[in-house]
């Protein structure tokens, strides 16, 4: 019985030892970190260009941070590459401007971005195809290469 008990002491001494160590190392990652809970961050600046890596900068009561960060080279800048929205298909093609279009709503706004609720964007049509003229009926011309080991020219036998 005595031993029963001092292994159960035993376990119970190792337990709370454990749990002071994790407490520590938390006021560690505190002290190395921030306690400041509302930051506020601006959008994503390229270092160079419209894309690529860059840093934003996020500010919280007197603290000041950068991140780093990473710009797409195919977003599209008039809403920004913090802003994600679920997008329609493409609408037809319009005569008149030669665009189509389709409209997005706001998915998801990542860190704290002012993103309008609904976008329309819009893009060029694609190139007409060539169309066949009244009463032609069109060519195909297939070249049959020759057979192996064999010549274009061939002589009789």
């Amino acid at each position: 019985m005595q031993i029963r008990g001092l292994f159960l002491l035993l376990v119970l001494i190792l337990l709370a030892a454990a749990s002071e160590a994790g407490k520590n190392k938390k006021d560690k990652v505190k002290k190395n970190g921030s306690d400041c809970e509302d930051w506020r961050w601006g959008p994503c600046t390229p270092n160079s260009k419209d894309c690529g890596v860059g840093y934003r900068e996020g500010t919280c009561k007197e603290e000041t941070k950068r991140l780093k960060c990473k710009i797409p080279c195919n977003w599209k800048k008039e809403f920004g590459a913090d802003c994600k929205y679920k997008f329609e298909s493409w609408g037809g093609c319009d005569a008149a401007t030669g665009l189509k279009a389709r409209s997005g709503t706001l998915k998801k706004a990542l860190y704290n971005a002012e993103c309008q609720e609904t976008i329309q964007v819009t893009k060029p049509c694609s190139p007409k195809t060539k169309s066949k003229s009244k009463g032609q009926s069109p060519t195909l011309e297939v070249l049959i290469p020759p057979p192996r080991g064999k010549s274009r020219c061939m002589s009789g036998p």
